[in-house]
């Protein structure tokens, strides 16, 4: 993390920031859901219960959590990504578009 840029940055986030910040959440949550299907795909004791709409369902219970678990950070993974893109993305002296 870079001290100087931490420090320059405002409190009140940019419209960029919001948009990078959202964009960065949502990788988050297709990670985090690309790892549930990877998870689901090991079949832990058979499938007793395996139907088109037991796996509809687990399917969209997976969606819903992924997007949780990034809406609340738990993996911390769209900070981090919010971070590095961040860095990258030239400072604005004013109120002009990308």
């Amino acid at each position: 993390m870079n001290p100087v840029s931490s420090l320059a940055s405002p409190s009140a986030p940019t419209p960029e920031r919001a948009e990078l910040a959202r964009a960065a959440q949502q990788f988050e949550a297709i990670f985090v859901r690309q790892m549930l299907a990877e998870a689901r795909k090991s079949h832990f004791g058979g499938e007793l219960l395996s139907n088109g709409g037991t796996d509809t369902f687990r399917q969209m219970q997976d969606e819903h959590f992924a997007d949780l678990a990034a809406q609340r950070g738990s993996f911390g993974l769209a900070k981090m990504i919010e971070a590095q893109l961040a860095a990258q993305v030239p400072a604005k002296d004013g109120n002009d578009g990308l």
